[in-house]
């Protein structure tokens, strides 16, 4: 059986989701964010003082890189870690002002961002690529 990459969905779902991130990045430069830092915000701002546990769950990614991904943030005054009042050993991850402040400018710049992406589909086909996506990332979730 031959590999071919135009015809993988593993390479082409991660040449895609580089290309959304490159997209991304470019707007939200101008406001101090970076790729990485943006799944972190969006978990804090729909409910801040998340546990650095919680974020490595929901968000599915290493302990390391949250750990690294949230010591930039807090030197870059976006987050700040307080002891878990229930768990001394926890910390829970709370937004400052200056990442309140960036909510709307840099939701509407993803937003932007996934226009232009999709640009490219009319908005059945859109929809249609949100709800596949959705139940293939379901599908991982059930295997597990």
């Amino acid at each position: 059986m031959d590999f071919s990459k135009n015809t993988s969905a593993g390479f082409l779902v991660n040449h895609m989701a580089r290309l959304f991130a490159k997209t991304l990045q470019s707007n939200i430069t101008d406001l101090g964010l970076t790729w990485g830092q943006f799944p972190i915000l969006i978990e804090l701002w729909e409910k801040d003082g998340r546990t650095q546990k919680e974020l490595v769950t929901r968000l599915d990614l290493e302990q390391a890189t949250v750990a690294n991904t949230l010591n930039r943030m807090e030197r870059d005054g976006l987050v700040r870690r307080v002891k878990d009042p229930s768990d001394g050993r926890a910390q829970q991850i709370w937004l400052t002002e200056k990442a309140k402040a960036l909510r709307v400018p840099a939701q509407a710049a993803a937003k932007a961002s996934n226009t232009q992406a999709l640009a490219v589909l009319t908005p059945d086909e859109q929809t249609q690529l949100i709800a596949l996506m959705k139940r293939v990332i379901d599908g991982f979730s059930d295997a597990r």
